[in-house]
């Protein structure tokens, strides 16, 4: 047993030893020309235009990830439900418990589905809501001025 792990170690040493010689040669042997435009953001050999920092929406991600979600329920279902006919057909108890499991599996999916829904994220185009006063509310005088002391 003892000799296995060394076997292990000594392998595990030489690769770290090999990559560890092979970076140092080729930081040696390399050209170094620094130069201002290596420091510059390189987007598919465009010029930057403005900032690098922006807001981007959330929207996609949450797209994204509903994807995922149902690609996933999609790639777990398809092989239960390739073997289920043989399941029944053997008589076993296997066939209703892969159908009760399927079953609930895509219940919760359908519950997720609904709740994105009614949240509105599977819109791409979210409208902001306006919030209308009550008929019987006084319109709010504007905040005054600030005044200047002399």
């Amino acid at each position: 047993m003892g000799y296995q792990f060394g076997a292990v170690l000594a392998l595990a040493a030489v690769a770290i030893g090999f990559a560890a010689a092979l970076l140092t040669l080729f930081r040696i042997i390399r050209p170094d020309f620094p130069e201002p435009d290596k420091a510059m953001i390189y987007e598919c050999g465009e010029k930057p235009i403005g900032q690098a920092w922006f807001n981007f929406n959330p929207r996609f991600y949450l797209v994204a990830l509903v994807f995922v979600v149902f690609e996933v329920d999609i790639a777990l279902t398809f092989p239960v439900v390739a073997v289920y006919r043989e399941w029944v057909a053997a008589g076993t108890r296997m066939g209703w418990i892969a159908f009760a499991e399927l079953f609930l599996f895509t219940a919760i999916l359908v519950v997720g589905l609904a709740w994105v829904w009614v949240h509105g994220d599977l819109e791409w185009i979210k409208k902001l809501a306006v919030v209308e006063p009550p008929a019987d509310a006084k319109p709010s005088a504007p905040p005054a001025a600030p005044s200047k002391a002399a």
